[in-house]
């Protein structure tokens, strides 16, 4: 009878789930999930029936975050999570932030989960994961930024465009270019202008002038 009762509060008491992403808000930051995992519900006759769980509404999803940054992505629909139950009820907080009462005294309630992504089921899991370097990557692996830890050596691979766009680039060291650079303005070496610079020892003929004059 004890173990009874026990199972009994202990299937009412949420903790986290497997979910499903079914959408998501980018105003609110909130997404709706379908729990991944189906629960055993008693009927009126007393008999046990596997049912797939409501929806979770207003999830808030989780981005790295911190000290003024964020660290955001897309979330679409179909993404896999893993969603954990407040142990009280958070819609004071959702709403207002900072510490508030409880709206309603509710424990680990499916009403109060936050979403975190990158939890994988086998059939979604993603290859080539680098064992040497941290990387920030596409799922199918064709663009990634890594920093190796041991040759602290930083690599940026894509199969697309890259643009850069500042006010001013600057780049302390050499480099190196293997292939074309096209520029709409001047290039300087120095203080010599590629565009306008004059050269020294000119004289008609098939000769050749000298260096680039400053």
């Amino acid at each position: 009878m004890l173990v009874a009762a026990q199972r009994s509060a202990q299937s009412k008491l949420w903790t986290a789930l497997p979910g499903i992403i079914q959408s998501f808000s980018e105003q609110a930051m909130t997404c709706v999930v379908q729990p991944a995992i189906q629960a055993f519900v008693t009927t009126d006759n007393g008999a046990q029936v596997l049912t797939t769980l409501p929806l979770l509404l207003d999830c808030p999803v989780q981005f790295p975050a911190g000290g003024g940054c964020t660290l955001t992505f897309p979330v679409d629909a179909g993404d896999e999570c893993l969603v954990v139950f407040s142990s009280r009820c958070i819609d004071s907080w959702w709403q207002s932030g900072g510490i508030q009462a409880q709206a309603e005294l509710r424990m680990h309630d499916l009403s109060d989960g936050f979403a975190l992504l990158g939890f994988r089921s086998q059939p979604r899991v993603i290859g080539n994961i680098s064992l040497q370097a941290v990387q920030l990557r596409s799922d199918d692996g064709a663009a990634f930024v890594e920093v190796n830890p041991s040759t602290h050596a930083i690599n940026a691979t894509t199969t697309g465009p890259m643009a850069l766009t500042a006010p001013l680039v600057t780049i302390n060291g050499n480099v190196q270019v293997n292939g074309r650079v096209d520029t709409t303005g001047d290039v300087k070496a120095g203080t010599i202008s590629l565009q306008t610079h004059k050269t020294s020892q000119v004289t008609s003929g098939t000769g050749t002038s000298g260096v680039p004059i400053p």
